[in-house]
């Protein structure tokens, strides 16, 4: 009797996995019509929002795939890690990329076999702030805030590269990328299997034109497959929580403020905008600076439907590296911050 192949496996737990989310999705709308209605508009409307930013993240990480460009990339990084976790850090602390929309193009990195350490410093640095955000937060919050946001974003960036690269032996750092099959699509130019030469113009010859589109649509399907929940999330998210409720738990000066701020921080984060007048009312509640940068940088971070959006995509031990450096460094970052305020 023969054995099932991998590949039915695969397919037979795919299956099951878009049923089981059918008749989820088919039972919340029987029960609750007009929440899930309302949820909808509100995930339609947030892909709307951001297509500026991703559609551009896409496009440039299928030409990276379609140009050869990707090849180059990966021996640049590896052969100067020091100057790539640096120039990374620097980039993602001052270009307006969020962790979730940055998703196509970090994907493509990792599956061109870009070392794990520049690219967690982009990822970690990139959705603190950006120049948009600091001008909004010297006008909210001061110039202190904006400038230490900054300062932040590139310290958790340089940390994240360091303690990444000094795991660069491990099994899991040299291939961080899941198994599966939005992957797989993605990882769709492997050694050997498309264009090794770098030609930029890649519409110019079929092959690259074809890796292009191929390229393009398997990351855009990476995109709605994890960014539909995590909008989700954030709707829920949006119905659920009272930001006033916040005050009591974030607004008492003791040891625990900082830590609580920062645990706090990842699930009731809303949006960076949105996150300043609310880190703005609960301080004129008696919350610490540092308690308040805990909030807004651990937030940015580790949102949670930024980790929804990241979770698939990479295995589980770098996954929990992201969150444990995300976690660690924004209570650095805001024990920093409270002690120079202070002085």
């Amino acid at each position: 009797m023969t054995q099932p192949s991998k590949t039915s496996i695969r397919l037979s737990r795919a299956v099951i996995w878009r049923v089981a989310v059918a008749v989820l999705l088919l039972a919340a709308l029987v029960s609750w019509p007009d929440t899930v209605t309302a949820m909808v508009g509100f995930i339609l409307q947030s892909f709307v929002v951001i297509s500026p930013l991703v559609v551009p993240g896409i496009l440039l990480a299928a030409w990276i795939i379609a140009s050869g460009a990707d090849a180059h990339v990966a021996r640049i990084f590896a052969a100067r890690p020091g100057r790539a976790i640096v120039a990374a850090s620097t980039i993602g602390a001052l270009t307006p990329v969020c962790g979730v929309t940055v998703l196509p193009l970090m994907a493509g990195l990792l599956a061109a076999r870009v070392p794990l350490a520049p690219v967690m410093a982009f990822w970690l640095s990139s959705p603190v702030t950006d120049p948009a955000m600091l001008a909004t937060t010297v006008a909210m919050l001061g110039v202190g805030f904006a400038v230490g946001k900054t300062l932040a974003a590139f310290a958790l960036g340089l940390m994240g590269g360091a303690v990444t690269h000094a795991m660069r032996g491990a099994p899991w750092a040299r291939f961080a990328l899941r198994d599966n099959g939005i992957v797989r699509a993605v990882v769709a130019r492997q050694s050997g299997c498309g264009p090794q030469d770098f030609m930029p113009m890649v519409w110019r010859t079929p092959e690259r034109r074809s890796i292009f589109v191929a390229q393009t649509w398997a990351t855009t399907r990476l995109m709605l497959v994890c960014l539909s929940p995590a909008f989700a999330a954030e709707y829920l998210l949006h119905l659920w929580l009272d930001p006033r409720a916040l005050s009591g738990v974030l607004g008492a000066q003791s040891a625990w403020a900082i830590p609580l701020a920062v645990t706090v921080g990842a699930p009731a984060y809303l949006d960076g905008f949105a996150a300043l007048p609310l880190t703005r009312g609960l301080m004129a509640h008696g919350m610490s600076p540092g308690a308040a940068m805990g909030f807004l940088v651990s937030g940015g971070v580790v949102s949670i439907w930024g980790a929804m959006a990241i979770f698939p995509v990479l295995r589980l031990k770098p996954f929990l590296l992201y969150l444990t450096l995300a976690v660690v460094g924004s209570l650095l970052v805001a024990y920093v911050f409270e002690a120079v305020m202070a002085l």
